[in-house]
């Protein structure tokens, strides 16, 4: 049972399983604990690429081009930041985040 919006150009919907969406979760969850959250950053790409994947907008399938090794040194930055600020930046990182994904999405076609 998949929602759908039609907008000019076409329908918009998301065709991601719960099952799909669990699995990476758990998957990026281990990788990150495994790893002592040293692959986080791969972990939030991995999961993503799969939501981004099942996106359409407009009858148009979305992409994600995101790199793992592109956020790592964002990644220590904003770390190193929220140690010197006692945790204040913290606030920024989200947007910052949001930011990166947002570059790295377009259309697949």
């Amino acid at each position: 049972n998949t929602n759908t919006v039609t907008v000019s150009g076409g329908e918009s919907y998301f065709d991601g399983k719960l099952s799909q969406q669990i699995g990476y979760g758990i998957l990026g969850f281990l990788i990150t604990i495994l790893t002592l959250g040293i692959c986080y950053p791969w972990a939030l790409c991995m999961q993503y690429r799969w939501r981004i994947k099942h996106t359409v907008i407009g009858g148009r399938r979305l992409a994600f081009d995101g790199k793992a090794v592109q956020l790592v040194g964002k990644w220590l930055l904003w770390l190193l930041l929220c140690v010197i600020t006692l945790g204040i930046y913290i606030f920024w990182v989200g947007i910052a985040l949001e930011k990166w994904r947002v570059k790295h999405t377009h259309f697949a076609d």
